[in-house]
């Protein structure tokens, strides 16, 4: 048997990252990605410059083949079939594929999918962890089935959550390397190196044995930009966990004087409202303490400290930099 001939399916950085190391470990190995499947360019700045994919930077930084389509119907495969590729790897690539189009590959495709399958099925796996206040994140690697995640589970392991992380830390980190691309990679490739092990003595390519998935299944929907508007009635650890779930889209939101304000990071206080004299109207933002951050009142009496903001379409800063020009700010309710 030749090398595996892998396509690679996605688009946004962490995709990209997890490609770049795939392509690394191919130049030792007995694998070789032979095309890459994403997503159109957008249009992107003030002049709407088209702006290829992270993913599309990668292959093309490496000479790989590139194919795009908004749809995968005839067109697509018809571009996709002469790559002649053994098994298709999914990471983020966000659309659905058909039966025709998985019959392109003998081993089918495999994909990588940051949760505990079945548990946050759909689009939206690590904002929903983030949201429910998990303690740990899983990663699956599954085979592609026409049910949304529903495919068998060949390789999973689990991150360790300490409550401080955003969607953007686990999913991108430093733009290089991150927890999930990190993992995620590790058990792609063992998945590919136990499929390249299988043909050594002369037979075909054969995945590793995979379980079914067990346990009650949830699905996580897509996120609209509305969901980061902030109700302030909720507690400062539900504000604070949509703070680092809707970062970097579509963050937390809220309203000033008709002006809208970004809450870019947070942490809850262990001090309440409870405790002074007052009753305090959610949303409303406390005396200011230059050596604790901006406190803002929450439900049940907790509190919420913003250290980093944004008005709409001005520069993010941090809370004393804030502090210096926002006249009036304290005594304000947001809503």
């Amino acid at each position: 048997m030749g090398k595996l001939r892998i396509l690679y399916a996605g688009s946004p950085l962490a995709s990209a990252i997890v490609l770049k190391n795939l392509i690394e470990d191919s130049k030792k190995s007995d694998f070789e990605i032979v095309g890459v499947l994403t997503n159109p360019p957008s249009a992107k700045g003030r002049h709407s410059t088209l702006v290829p994919t992270e993913v599309e930077q990668v292959a093309s930084e490496n000479g790989i083949s590139v194919v795009s389509f908004e749809h995968l119907k005839a067109e697509a495969r018809d571009a996709i079939a002469p790559m002649k590729a053994d098994l298709m790897i999914c990471f983020d690539y966000g659309k659905i594929f058909g039966p025709k189009f998985l019959a392109l590959f003998p081993l089918g495709g495999i994909n990588l999918h940051p949760s505990a399958l079945p548990k946050y099925r759909g689009c939206t796996p690590v904002p929903a962890a983030i949201l429910n206040g998990d303690e740990k994140l899983g990663v699956s690697v599954q085979t592609l089935a026409l049910g949304t995640d529903e495919g068998d589970i060949l390789a999973f392991g689990e991150i360790a959550l300490d409550g401080s992380e955003t969607t953007a830390s686990l999913m991108d980190g430093d733009g290089k390397s991150s927890k999930v691309t990190s993992l995620g990679t590790e058990l792609l490739l063992s998945v590919v190196h136990s499929t390249v092990d299988s043909a050594k003595n002369g037979g075909s390519f054969k995945l590793p044995d995979a379980r079914k998935q067990s346990g009650e299944s949830s699905y996580t929907p897509f996120i609209k930009k509305e969901d980061g508007i902030i109700d302030w009635k909720k507690s400062a650890v539900e504000i604070d966990r949509m703070v680092r779930a809707y970062t970097p889209w579509p963050l937390a939101s809220t309203e000033c004087g008709g002006v809208k304000l970004l809450i870019l990071k947070s942490k809850v206080s262990d001090k309440s409202t409870k405790e002074l004299k007052d009753v305090v109207i959610p949303g409303t933002v406390l005396p200011y303490q230059k050596s604790v951050g901006i406190e803002i009142a929450c439900g049940d009496g907790s509190i919420l400290v913003a250290t980093e903001l944004q008005w709409e379409k001005k520069k993010a800063m941090d809370y004393k930099s804030f502090m210096n020009g926002a006249r009036n700010f304290t005594g304000s309710v947001l809503s």
